[in-house]
């Protein structure tokens, strides 16, 4: 069976869709929670919806209605991650030349300030800014690709630009230090 989609679907101003790249800590998030709500959650939420349904008027019983919307939620979520997994390309090896800044990539930089902070690159699918995650497809992350040690840019925000300087990369999947700010 082949897959239909709409005219122009996924392909924006600037071609076909991107490659979807996770680090395999990443791909096993999002895989957990999948199983989580496919072999837990839904399971439970089914349950306390069929004790609802049981308890008789359905039109003005919240258990049901809350516990039918929480599936309907519960489903959409579980789609998402079936499809997204089956997208994404887990990113796993090292690159060749590690001098470099390349997805996976911890980068630590200076700003103008003073001050250090240590991010790792990751797709858009694991991303989170309090643990020094940051997105390859965010302002920062796109400047730091391809950057070698040493490097300076400038990074334009909302209250001004700001620079950088890139004092350090390495590869590996744990961060040894936390952030200084």
């Amino acid at each position: 069976m082949e897959a239909r989609r709409r005219p122009g679907a996924g392909a924006g101003p600037k071609g076909p869709p991107q490659k979807r790249y996770i680090t395999p800590d990443g791909f096993q998030t999002l895989e957990d929670e999948l199983q989580q709500l496919w072999r837990v959650e839904r399971p439970r939420v089914t349950r306390e919806v069929t004790e609802a349904a049981a308890q008789g008027d359905r039109s003005e019983n919240a258990e049901y209605i809350y516990g039918k919307k929480r599936l309907r939620e519960i489903d959409r979520r579980i789609r998402f991650l079936s499809k997204r997994l089956d997208e994404v390309t887990v990113v796993g090896a090292d690159p060749p030349d590690q001098d470099r800044v390349f997805f996976g990539a911890w980068v630590q930089v200076e700003d103008e300030n003073g001050r250090e902070f240590e991010y790792r690159v990751v797709g858009p699918d694991e991303f989170d800014v309090a643990a020094a995650r940051i997105s390859m497809d965010s302002p920062l992350g796109k400047a730091l690709l391809g950057c070698r040690e040493g490097d300076e840019f400038v990074l334009q925000r909302p209250k001004g630009p700001i620079s950088y300087t890139v004092v350090g990369i390495r590869y590996g999947d744990r961060r040894p230090q936390s952030p200084r700010s």
